[in-house]
């Protein structure tokens, strides 16, 4: 949102120190909640449970120190990426919870693709940039660009699939009610095979005896 009223400011529409228009708001919204919708489950499995296993305090704690962290920056002026500010306030309260663990090797691979971001980003906008002075053409061959990029990645996603099923992992406990009796466990290979071996022995040592 505030990158298209910046665009919007240098290109002349709105005046500076302007509001963002609310068409900007609705859209940046809509373009959220989409982003959220086909991949939002890979990033909270990832957030939830990549970095550090966090409960219910632990998840409490870390939105309210992002919040706080958001809204200080916001009221003195300050731009700062959410993802950088949640993903901190995560590992803070992991590595202050009950067990104190953290997954180092997640957090550094996060580190890493946040150093790539912005040069990235750099390059492709500068690349657009000089598409789109071409003409329409150059417009339209940059939205197409954009979404077979968009799709690509969609795809990819599609291959490992991350919806509510699984989002905290396949190991899942059912509590059982107090009182409930328990169902005897069932005979596995292993307690056949060693109750035939026993059967099989004593079978041999009456033989031995017998004769």
């Amino acid at each position: 949102m505030g990158v298209i009223t910046l665009t919007l400011v240098a290109a002349g529409v709105i005046a500076p120190h302007s509001a963002p228009p609310l068409w900007v708001i609705v859209s940046s919204g809509a373009a959220i909640a989409a982003g959220t919708y086909i991949g939002g489950w890979r990033i909270i499995r990832t957030l939830g449970k990549g970095i550090t296993d966090i409960s219910a305090p632990q998840g409490f704690t870390a939105q309210t120190a992002s919040a706080t962290v958001i809204l200080t920056s916001s009221h003195m002026g300050y731009g700062l990426s959410t993802t950088h500010v949640c993903s901190g306030g995560i590992m803070g309260a992991g590595k202050g919870g009950p067990t104190g663990v953290v997954n180092w090797s997640t957090a550094r691979r996060m580190t890493y693709a946040w150093c790539l971001t912005l040069p990235t980003a750099a390059v492709l906008g500068g690349l657009g940039a000089l598409l789109a002075d071409q003409g329409n053409w150059g417009v339209v061959l940059l939205g197409l660009i954009g979404a077979a990029g968009a799709g690509w990645i969609y795809v990819i996603n599609r291959r490992r699939p991350v919806d509510a099923s699984d989002v905290v992992g396949t190991d899942t406990v059912t509590p059982v009610p107090a009182g409930t009796a328990l169902p005897l466990p069932t005979t596995t290979a292993a307690a056949t095979t060693a109750a035939a071996t026993t059967a099989a022995a004593a079978d041999s040592a009456t033989d031995v005896v017998a004769a």
